[in-house]
């Protein structure tokens, strides 16, 4: 049977994507942020999974204002890199895998779990730069992924239990399904930082590092942290970590925490990893 085995937290900062893209990774500025991704990329070629269930969030390029989707599901054959201004990033058409995410949308919304199904759908840098950050910069991704979107632009999003909750859905989704498969999860998105206003700049790397901790050894109480705490710690665009604890939700109680990177800054954001596996 289907097995989720490990699960990945990372940021999606774009200009990580923009430095891979222009060959800048090398520079001084750039040299930590990726120093710190060298031993996940060896981990991934050992541990390569079958299929990627990635969460992350998109940033008005597949949604507007127009439809705000709390949860929306990719089930289609492949997913096309969006035009975020500036021309998609030149990385490869991510393929879907139908039959996975038809079962696990069957499964999870006959769970009491609503989700928009998406037969259609460009991802942008949120599914991608988390991809080119594990596997380096490839002729195509080495497995199918599945995409799922969260809101976490427009008030209000999931809170972090309901996300903890939907990502045991997940498991269960998973653990059905009739074919012999490793499947790995990723929660995307964060870590502490702020876009806008007064605050512009917020970095709390306190509160990022409790975070993390709870995640690995806590993970209950660290899905209970409010809306409002994480605004206030983490600043108004901290509430993508939320996103993390889909895929905390899908692994076991009892995990092994395999690495853990953390840099102050990148762009005007911190950049947050961990890989944790089950026991």
């Amino acid at each position: 049977m289907a097995k989720i085995t490990a699960g990945v937290g990372c940021s999606h900062v774009p200009a990580i994507g923009v430095a891979m893209d222009t060959n800048i990774t090398d520079q001084d500025y750039w040299k930590p942020v990726f120093a710190g991704f060298e031993k996940s990329q060896e981990w991934m070629k050992d541990n390569k999974p079958d299929v990627i269930f990635l969460v992350y969030n998109d940033h008005c390029t597949a949604f507007s204002a127009e439809i705000i989707p709390t949860f929306a599901l990719g089930c289609a054959a492949e997913f096309h890199p969006a035009d975020e201004g500036w021309g998609p990033r030149p990385v490869p058409v991510v393929k879907g895998h139908q039959r996975l995410a038809s079962h696990i949308a069957q499964s999870v919304i006959l769970d009491e779990f609503d989700l928009t199904i998406m037969n259609k759908m460009e991802v942008d840098h949120g599914l991608t730069v988390p991809l080119s950050v594990m596997f380096g910069e490839v002729d195509e991704w080495p497995c199918p992924v599945i995409p799922l979107a969260v809101n976490v632009v427009q008030y209000p999003p999931p809170t972090g239990n309901r996300c903890y909750n939907l990502g045991k859905a997940i498991r269960r989704a998973v653990d059905s399904y009739d074919e012999n498969i490793n499947v790995m999860i990723f929660g995307t998105g964060g870590m502490s930082h702020q876009l806008q206003a007064e605050r512009a700049g917020l970095i709390n790397p306190e509160f990022d590092k409790r975070f993390l901790d709870l995640l690995t050894e806590d993970p209950v109480t660290g899905s209970q942290i409010s809306h409002l705490e994480y605004m206030r710690e983490a600043g108004s665009e901290g509430i993508e970590m939320v996103m993390w604890y889909v895929m905390r939700g899908a692994l076991n109680d009892d995990v092994e925490e395999i690495h853990r990177h953390y840099h102050v800054p990148a762009s005007n954001t911190a950049v947050g990893h961990i890989i944790l596996e089950n026991r």
